[in-house]
């Protein structure tokens, strides 16, 4: 098995490598892995007491933020090490100030493994939701190094649960503890004879109710919305999603405005989304946008990053993005701030999302009729508007804690 799977491993990297010649993500992928042991030699002092923290890309690290800062505040004496697997994680968050080392993470080879360790030396490793790269996890048990799962969510379909699950099942005995989501996974592990499991919920909760307390306050946005009128949120769209939004505010009459972050805001993407709403709508650009221009716009594109969570708090109905494809982006931000919620077909894999839609907080959609008709509902009722938000922030509110869970049961070896 190790000689395959470590042939894959170096097909798809020399397949990246390809791709690289014609695609940034790509290429940001094999640029950030250069000279990767001899930056982290460079960085990272041998009497560094340190705790490593990997994410696959952006959403693992929202869910992993919480337990990264409430780690840093309880044990300060400790140096962050934050790696990534993908370039939408660590370009975005390669500045983030509560970690002391951020990098990539290495191909997963045995040399690499024990190179990595052998630099990196951690006391307390942490993986966050999935992401299990064989002879990292291999290499960690063997130091007898404390390794656990944050947030983990397992599904009987996935490899582990297999009659002839092989060395897949094997990596998880690698862990020390697993701190997941639901009794579904917590049952899971048990049933291959793993008992080492918590019921902590998502620590995700825990950090979009942060937002709501430290919310930054966008004045241009505030202008965007004095006149008397309904907001849509829409959040990390994608273009089927946008196909939809954009054609209910071409036929509406509602007295609605739109607020649309784009999840690709590359110029040839936001042009394409200028093009695309009716002429009598006037579009604006948030960075093109000044206090005249902004109060006379229908429609906001929002072409910068690090603002969506912090615009669901100025809209009334929240649409998010990517149900579509693989599966939909983050409902949370948006369902704390009390916003009712739809979203495309693909949201099973979501335990929040269908959480939403059995207190009829959220509503999934397929096509632009069910799109058209749950929100003229919405729209055409804003006492139930304000109902169905309360639902959402209140569960928000509930499912708060799993971080505290997690650091009570995690001692690290000083």
């Amino acid at each position: 098995m190790s000689v395959i799977y470590v042939i894959g491993i170096k097909f798809m990297s020399a397949l990246i490598a390809v791709a690289a010649l014609f695609n940034s993500k790509a290429r940001f992928w094999i640029q950030g892995r250069k000279k990767i042991f001899h930056r982290l030699k460079v960085d990272i002092k041998p009497s560094d007491k340190i705790a490593w923290f990997h994410c696959a890309s952006l959403g693992e690290f929202e869910q992993g933020r919480p337990v990264i800062e409430m780690y840093k505040q309880k044990y300060p004496d400790y140096k962050i090490l934050l790696t990534f697997y993908s370039p939408s994680g660590y370009e975005i968050r390669k500045n983030y100030k509560h970690a002391d080392y951020i990098y990539y993470l290495p191909i997963d080879t045995p040399k690499n493994a024990r190179r990595f360790l052998e630099i990196a030396h951690p006391e307390v490793v942490f993986f966050i939701k999935y992401e299990f790269w064989f002879f990292f996890l291999q290499e960690i048990y063997k130091r007898n190094i404390p390794l656990y799962l944050v947030s983990g969510i397992f599904r009987p379909e996935q490899r582990f649960f297999k009659s002839i699950a092989g060395s897949s099942r094997k990596m998880l005995r690698f862990f020390t503890h697993f701190f997941v989501q639901n009794e579904e996974s917590k049952q899971l592990l048990n049933s291959i004879n793993l008992k080492n499991v918590t019921i902590t919920g998502d620590t995700r909760f825990d950090r979009v109710y942060e937002i709501t307390q430290k919310v930054k306050q966008l004045d241009l946005v505030e202008k965007f919305i004095q006149q008397n009128k309904l907001t849509l949120i829409a959040g990390s769209t994608w273009k089927p999603d946008e196909e939809i939004i954009i054609e209910y505010f071409n036929k509406t009459d509602y007295a609605l405005k739109l607020i649309i972050a784009p999840h690709e805001i590359h110029k040839e993407n936001i042009s394409r989304l200028e093009n695309s709403f009716k002429e009598s709508l006037k579009i604006q650009k948030y960075s093109e946008a000044t206090e005249k221009n902004i109060e006379e716009a229908d429609v906001l594109i929002v072409d910068s990053i690090g603002l969506l969570s912090s615009l669901y708090n100025y809209g009334n109905v929240a649409y998010i993005g990517g149900g579509f494809g693989k599966g939909i982006h983050n409902t949370l931000e948006a369902a704390t701030f009390g916003l009712p919620v739809i979203f495309g077909p693909n949201y099973l894999k979501f335990q929040e999302a269908i959480d939403l839609i059995n207190l009829g907080s959220a509503f999934s959609i397929r096509t632009f009729a069910e799109f058209k008709e749950i929100l003229d509902n919405l729209l055409n009722a804003e006492n139930e508007i304000k109902r169905v938000g309360e639902h959402s922030s209140e569960y928000v509110r509930q499912k708060c804690g799993a971080t505290e869970k997690i650091l009570n049961q995690i001692h690290p070896l000083s």
